[in-house]
């Protein structure tokens, strides 16, 4: 209800209140007053939203799509955990062995990876900032907390497979 029917409605109360009105032929009548809320009723509607206004009935929100995982390979990765911590990684932030990250010879810093123990269908996403491993014929290695995730803590590493998420 707009600002300026509801002032009229609040004023034909106030009138045809008794209370308020001095004299019975001061009183408004109800018939006076019901005629009051039929002209008010009969404003035009507005028929459309104004312009850049969203109509709530016919809009649909977006609908965030999953990323699309690409395989790129497998190999054995291992894992570095405390012997590192606070230390800086190739691409200059702090290593925390407790983050979801990676370090990988060739990918770009930032690359989200999608790591799978095929031995236990466990999956993690990493997030490449290092590089490495440097030693062996490992793919990667990844922190302690995505090892934990993995299953590859006592093992020490283990074969994993690996997929670029877009």
């Amino acid at each position: 209800m707009s600002k300026r029917v509801f002032r009229s409605f609040a004023l034909a109360a106030i009138i045809a209140s008794p209370a308020t009105a001095a004299t019975p032929a001061e009183r408004v009548s109800e018939a006076h007053f019901a005629a009051a809320f039929t002209a008010h009723s009969a404003l035009p509607q507005p028929s459309a939203p104004a312009a850049g206004a969203v109509d709530l009935d016919t809009f649909d929100p977006p609908i965030e799509e999953a990323p699309v995982a690409r395989a790129i390979g497998s190999g054995t990765a291992s894992y570095y955990g405390a012997k590192f911590q606070g230390r800086r990684t190739a691409s200059g932030e702090k290593f925390d062995m407790h983050a979801m990250t990676a370090a990988h010879r060739t990918l770009p810093f930032g690359t989200l990876v999608e790591v799978t123990n095929p031995r236990n269908g466990k999956t993690v996403t990493v997030r490449i900032n290092d590089r490495g491993p440097f030693h062996g014929n490992r793919i990667l290695d990844v922190s302690r907390a995505a090892a934990t995730e993995l299953g590859l803590i006592q093992r020490g590493s283990g074969t994993v497979e690996l997929a670029l998420l877009d």
